[in-house]
C-alpha cells in the first residue's frame, strides 16, 4: 500500500507505562463474570497499549509464549499491582517445575479459550429435520496464572526468546512473496489474493510493511472466516493492517511503530477502532509473530 516517504524520529520511551483504564477495568472481575458480560474491551485494551510507546515490547519480551492480549493483561496486572514482571504459568506449571505459589498470592486474570459444544436443528435433503452437535470456541476470564515473583522453590532458568524468521513464518502461514512490479515508486508493498504479497526493494521499512501486507494477506485477501473483503472499507482495511504491523514492529523492537502511529490516524480520520477489528488485529498479529518462531515448540499458553 501507498505510504509516505518521511519517517518521523521515535520518541522517546516510557520506562514504566502508568495504568489507567485496562487496570480499573481488571478490577471488576467478579461483577462482570456475575453479568455475562466480556471482562474489557479488546477496543480499549489496544488504545491503550498502542499509545504508551514500549509498553508492547515490554509486555512481549517478558511474556512472549502467551497471546498478544494476555500479554498486556498480565503486565497492566502488574504494574497495577505493584508485581514484578516475569515469567507466567498455573499453579499446577509451577509445581510442575519445583516451585510453589507464595501464601496470599492472588493469581493473575487472564483471557482463555473453552472447547464447548451444542446442538442445532438442521434441515436435512429430504426436508426432514435432525439434531446435530457442533463445537465452538468460548473464550472467558479465568484467575490461574502467577509470575515467577509470587512463587518460591527450585531455581528456574526461563527459555530464550525465540527467533523471528520470515521465511518460517511465509511458510506456516502459506503465504508466497513474489517480485514486486508496481510501477508506483510510493507503493511500499501489496498483497493480492492466493496468498501472494510483494514487498518493494527500496520499502523504508521493510518489515513494517512485510507485516502490513500479511495481515492484508490474513484478513482480507484470504478465503477464511477471517474474509470479509466486500463489507470491509478500504480505510478499515488499512487501520486494521497497520494496527497488525504495529504489534509486530513492537514486539520485536523494531522500528517502524511510530509511523504507524500517523498512519492509522490518518485513516482512521477520528474514528476509533471498533471492537469487532481489535479482535481481528491481535488475531492476525499473534499468527504472524507465531508462525514466525524458529522453535515454537515451547508455546503452549492461552
Amino acid at each position: 500500500m501507498t505510504e509516505q516517504n518521511q519517517i518521523r524520529q521515535t520518541e522517546s520511551q516510557s520506562a514504566e507505562p502508568q495504568v489507567h483504564t485496562v487496570g480499573a477495568r481488571l478490577g471488576a472481575e467478579r461483577e462482570e463474570r456475575t453479568n455475562n458480560k466480556p471482562m474489557i474491551s479488546w477496543a480499549a485494551l489496544l488504545d491503550e497499549a498502542v499509545s504508551k510507546p514500549g509498553f508492547i515490547h515490554h509486555a512481549y519480551s517478558r511474556f512472549w509464549n502467551y497471546s498478544l492480549g494476555n500479554q498486556l493483561l498480565a503486565l497492566f496486572q502488574c504494574f497495577e499491582r505493584g508485581i514484578q514482571p516475569g515469567p507466567l504459568a498455573s499453579f499446577g506449571k509451577w509445581k510442575q517445575l519445583g516451585r510453589r505459589v507464595k501464601k496470599g498470592e492472588k493469581a493473575l486474570i487472564l483471557c482463555m479459550p473453552l472447547s464447548c459444544q451444542r446442538t442445532r436443528t438442521v434441515k436435512k435433503d429430504d426436508g426432514t429435520e435432525q439434531e446435530e452437535e457442533f463445537t465452538y470456541t468460548h473464550f472467558t476470564y479465568k484467575p490461574h496464572w502467577f509470575v515467577l515473583s509470587q512463587t518460591e522453590g527450585k531455581e528456574y532458568q526461563p527459555p530464550a526468546i525465540p527467533e523471528w524468521n520470515e521465511p518460517k513464518a511465509l511458510a506456516a502461514l502459506k503465504i508466497e512473496r513474489i517480485p514486486f512490479e508496481d510501477l508506483n515508486g510510493n507503493c511500499q508493498g501489496y498483497a493480492r489474493r492466493g496468498g501472494k504479497i510483494a514487498i518493494n526493494p527500496l520499502a523504508a521499512l521493510p518489515f513494517k510493511t512485510l507485516c502490513h501486507e500479511l495481515a492484508h494477506s490474513i484478513l482480507h485477501c484470504a478465503e477464511s472466516d477471517m474474509a470479509d473483503t466486500d463489507q470491509t472499507p478500504r480505510s478499515v482495511a488499512e487501520v486494521e493492517a497497520e494496527a497488525v504491523a504495529l504489534l509486530c514492529c513492537e514486539s520485536l523492537g523494531l522500528p517502524g511503530a511510530e509511523f504507524s502511529r500517523g498512519y492509522i490516524q490518518s485513516y482512521a480520520k477520528g474514528e476509533a477502532i471498533s471492537e469487532r477489528s481489535a479482535q481481528r488485529i491481535f488475531h492476525a498479529a499473534d499468527r504472524i509473530l507465531k508462525a514466525g518462531y524458529v522453535d515454537n515448540s515451547t508455546t503452549e499458553a492461552p
